[in-house]
């Protein structure tokens, strides 16, 4: 534990950011599940809708800072190649 005053205020705050920022993974991981889901149902419409909400959150997750830009990219453009290939099918 710390022992300074500014020491402990940063270890509140560290905790305060780390369970903000696992909300909004959770967010993430949730939308790219609901996704996925949609993918393997081969609804694409759903798996559209979804897929903008999450590109959203991703987005607002690369501008807080809570996820790397790179990995963000990386992400988007996977999800992007397979909404494509579905609609591509049809």
């Amino acid at each position: 534990m710390p022992i300074k005053k500014a020491a402990m205020k940063a270890l509140r705050q560290a905790k305060k950011r780390t369970l903000r920022n696992a909300k909004v993974k959770e967010g993430i991981a949730f939308l790219r599940r609901t996704v996925r889901k949609a993918l393997d149902a081969k609804d694409a419409k759903n798996a559209q809708e979804t897929a903008k909400a999450l590109i959203k959150s991703i987005d607002k997750a690369v501008q807080n800072k809570v996820m790397k830009m790179n990995t963000g990219s990386r992400l988007k453009s996977r999800l992007a190649k397979k909404i494509n290939a579905l609609t591509a099918k049809k």
